[in-house]
């Protein structure tokens, strides 16, 4: 099986899996207990606590969560009281929770984007305005791979005197995280670690409300008992997407290429050059990505987000660039990284080509 879909999830890397084992079998002990085996299973929480936090940006506090959904979650329910602003194209994990919160008075301001993928500009100055709390926008698009202008949005936030959250779950480790966020959630699981964990990143001084309530772990702000050896694998997979960047992005680079000349009968849906490489949504004319997943046993992509698949419904994203159902629902995204070879990705063109040209035949 040939695999390329990293967004939805990457391969574990081995040295964060090895990493996990002794705190799995042998190094049980709950980290938050004061006597001796417990304090070693909390340092190595917090060994890992560094790891991942050298990634983000300089000072603040790094909360352990179980995945990136909690982290938002707990950043946007917990942040102060006013207006919201965020864009069309964000992960559901920020737009059902923005829309519950409007549904209880907030106001809430979804900025639309432009046939590219970016954030109408113009449309994010006249919103994000005083009386706003808070500004959320994603780093990477988890579909479509634009990379949004983070930093110019936390400078309108900023302004307006609101927090600004970043989405950086696909860009951590690969794309530079602005230094003037206010907040940053990330996981684990896109990142070549393990699944059920993440983690969010709070700038010194801002402090959601709490939305677990219990024995008072991580500073207060999120009650219950770590899992050592997700922590220590999260580490482990920080440490190896800071030491193995360079190559790292050398190799999707090149993949990427590679991809775009087999793929070239495809039209690439957002910006061709505000992106990260390592996604190419891609789509063509006549065709129907499910039936085209259904027939292509052998290689592992996705119509969009793993979170919204079986829905039957069009990408939330794909309709905001504007594209029509059908060519939304002919859309398919390619995702690959460090343990994609060249052979998967030619192999793949080549059986993906064949059922795009079968079902487009008369």
């Amino acid at each position: 099986m040939i695999y390329l879909d990293y967004q939805a999830t990457t391969p574990l890397a081995p040295e964060a899996f090895e990493a996990m084992v002794p705190l799995l079998r042998d190094q049980f002990a709950n980290p938050h207990s004061a006597h001796r085996l417990g304090r070693a299973a909390a340092a190595q929480v917090e060994v890992a606590r560094d790891e991942v936090a050298r990634l983000l940006p300089p000072g603040g506090k790094l909360l352990f969560t179980s995945g990136a959904t909690e982290a938002l979650n707990i950043a946007i329910q917990g942040a102060p009281a006013g207006g919201i602003v965020t864009i069309a194209t964000e992960h559901a994990a920020v737009l059902d929770t923005v829309e519950v919160l409007g549904r209880t008075g907030r106001d809430v301001t979804v900025l639309p984007v432009g046939t590219d993928g970016l954030v109408d500009m113009e449309a994010a100055r006249a919103a994000i305005v005083p009386g706003v709390s808070l500004v959320v926008a994603m780093l990477v698009n988890n579909e479509i791979g634009v990379i949004q202008p983070a930093e110019v949005l936390a400078d309108l936030a900023h302004r307006a005197g609101a927090l600004f959250l970043c989405d950086a779950v696909q860009g951590y480790g690969r794309v530079a995280i602005p230094d003037n966020c206010d907040m940053v959630a990330i996981s684990a699981h896109k990142v070549h670690g393990p699944k059920g964990i993440g983690a969010l990143w709070l700038r010194d001084g801002v402090k959601p409300v709490p939305l677990i309530h219990g024995g008072g772990q991580e500073g207060g702000l999120r009650s219950g008992t770590l899992s050592p050896a997700l922590c220590a694998g999260f580490g482990v997979a920080a440490r190896l997407m800071r030491e193995k960047a360079e190559a790292d992005r050398v190799h999707v680079e090149e993949l990427a290429l590679l991809a775009r000349d087999l793929f070239a009968g495809w039209t690439l849906n957002g910006s061709d050059s505000h992106r990260y490489p390592g996604n190419l949504n891609l789509r063509r004319d006549g065709i129907d990505g499910a039936r085209l997943l259904s027939h292509c046993r052998t290689v592992a992509f996705s119509l969009g987000s793993a979170c919204a698949s079986g829905s039957g419904r069009p990408s939330h994203v794909l309709r905001a660039l504007w594209l029509t159902d059908g060519q939304a629902r002919g859309s398919v995204r390619i995702g690959f990284g460090r343990y994609t070879s060249r052979d998967d990705v030619e192999r793949a063109a080549e059986a993906l080509n064949e059922a795009a040209a079968a079902q487009a035949a008369p």
